[in-house]
C-alpha cells in the first residue's frame, strides 16, 4: 500500500509541477473527490476568530501549511460518516506542512464535540468550534459538511460540499500536489 501511495504521489508531483494549474488539480480528482470544485484563482478567506484548543484562532494562524478545513456539526450524519477519513488523512500528513482542521459550527458545546469524537474513535483532531457561525457565514457555508482547502498562503483554492473520502488516494494526491507547490 505504501508503494502504491508513493507512486500516486510521484505521479501527482509530475503531473502538477505547478499545482496552481486548475486543470492539473482537476485531473487528480477521482471518486468522491470529483465533487471538489477547484477555483480558477485562489480566494482570500475572512479573518473571523473561532474557538480553538488554546483559545481564539483564525485561519491565518495556519499560514505556511496546506490546510483541509472541514465545517461540521455533531448532529450531521454525513459529518459522522466522513470524520474517520479526515482523521486518517491527518495521520498521513504527519511531518508535512499540511493539516486537517475540523470546525464544529453552530450549537456544538465542547462536551458534545468531545463525546462525538470519542464515539467515532477519533482522537487526533484538535477541537475547534465556531459557535456563532461567524466564520461559517462569512465563508458561505450553507450546509454541512463543507470542506475548504487552503494553500500555504492561506487562500481558498478548492471547496467540496457534502461528505467525501478524504483518505482516498485522490485526496492525498491533491494535497500532495499543493504541498509540493508550496515547497517550490
Amino acid at each position: 500500500m505504501k508503494a502504491f501511495f508513493a507512486a500516486v504521489i510521484y505521479t501527482a508531483l509530475v503531473t502538477c509541477a505547478n499545482a496552481g494549474d486548475v486543470a492539473a488539480l482537476e485531473a487528480l480528482r477521482d471518486g468522491s473527490m470529483k465533487k471538489l470544485a477547484v477555483h480558477s484563482a485562489p480566494l482570500e478567506v475572512p479573518g473571523e476568530a473561532f474557538d480553538g484548543p488554546d483559545g481564539p484562532a483564525t485561519l491565518a494562524d495556519f499560514a505556511g501549511e496546506v490546510v483541509v478545513v472541514n465545517f461540521w456539526a455533531t448532529w450531521c450524519a454525513p459529518c459522522r460518516k466522513e470524520m474517520p477519513a479526515l482523521s486518517a488523512l491527518q495521520e498521513e500528513l504527519k511531518g508535512q506542512p499540511a493539516r486537517v482542521v475540523t470546525i464544529a459550527t453552530g450549537r456544538n458545546p465542547e462536551g458534545a464535540v468531545t463525546r462525538f469524537m470519542k464515539e467515532i474513535e477519533v482522537g487526533n483532531l484538535p477541537i475547534y468550534r465556531d459557535p456563532r457561525q461567524q466564520l461559517a457565514r462569512r465563508m458561505a457555508v450553507l450546509g454541512l459538511p463543507v470542506t475548504v482547502i487552503l494553500d500555504a498562503k492561506g487562500r481558498e483554492v478548492a471547496r467540496l460540499t457534502g461528505d467525501a473520502d478524504w483518505d482516498s488516494e485522490s485526496a492525498k494526491a491533491i494535497i500532495a500536489a499543493l504541498v509540493a507547490e508550496a515547497a517550490e
